[in-house]
């Protein structure tokens, strides 16, 4: 397996041009595996490759290195083709939203959720389904969670740390609980954090979650890119 060290780094590309080997090269290099310019978590963490924005023929034979016989991944970027052999499965347009500009703010009543609060937060995730967390995701990053009666009702953490951004992702609430401004709260308080170690805040959402997006802009973040995730099956 290459090392990173043999890695090529592009250092032309700004961080959250790409993001997840930014984070597996820096603050997540605990989590990385890597064949040649292809980088992946370890999938207990969470599925992410990270790749050059235009895949080589070298790239793609690495990439089906790491993912193993008919393994899928989301490729980030436009134009992808992949080789014979591969399959593309879909196309999803998404956003990148910088949040510079959002207006954060501590908040007393979150907890801090640990590595034995996983079952309910995995229960809250199925329930909810925000996007995928894996077992030990919460090991990205700082989780902050919001309890009635004991029972977890809505979190939102970091996931993603590309050099000097830290991402926030897994916002949500139960069905029972929203419409209270749950969302807006935990987004704040999770870049609270991440602005007190001197990161800035952003985020991913698919294109056509609306609402979600409305709420992030009046939060203060604003659309940095628009891409496109294209899953593909190795073959």
């Amino acid at each position: 397996m290459t090392t990173e060290s043999a890695i090529d780094v592009e250092i032309s590309l700004h961080p959250l041009d790409d993001p997840v080997r930014s984070s597996l090269r820096g603050v997540h290099r605990r989590f990385a595996a890597w064949e040649g310019r292809i980088g992946r978590y370890d999938p207990e963490v969470a599925r992410f490759f990270g790749h050059p924005p235009v895949l080589e023929e070298r790239d793609w034979t690495d990439l089906a290195t790491l993912l193993g016989p008919g393994g899928v991944t989301a490729l980030r970027g436009h134009g992808h083709v992949p080789p014979e052999g591969w399959t593309v499965l879909d196309t999803i347009e998404s956003l990148q939203m910088d949040g510079s500009g959002l207006r954060v703010a501590h908040d007393p009543d979150l907890e801090v959720l640990t590595t034995a609060d996983v079952p309910e937060i995995l229960e809250l995730i199925a329930r909810t389904e925000p996007g995928p967390f894996a077992p030990r995701t919460i090991e990205m990053g700082t989780y902050l969670g919001l309890r009635s009666e004991g029972r977890l009702i809505a979190m939102a953490g970091e996931r993603l740390r590309p050099q000097g951004w830290t991402e926030i992702s897994a916002v949500c609430t139960d069905a029972d609980f929203r419409g209270r401004g749950l969302a807006s709260r935990l987004i704040r308080a999770v870049g609270a954090g991440i602005r007190a170690r001197g990161d800035i805040p952003f985020l991913h959402a698919v294109a056509h979650n609306t609402t979600a997006i409305s709420l992030y802009e009046t939060l203060g973040f604003t659309l940095r890119k628009r891409s496109q995730l294209t899953f593909v099956q190795a073959p």
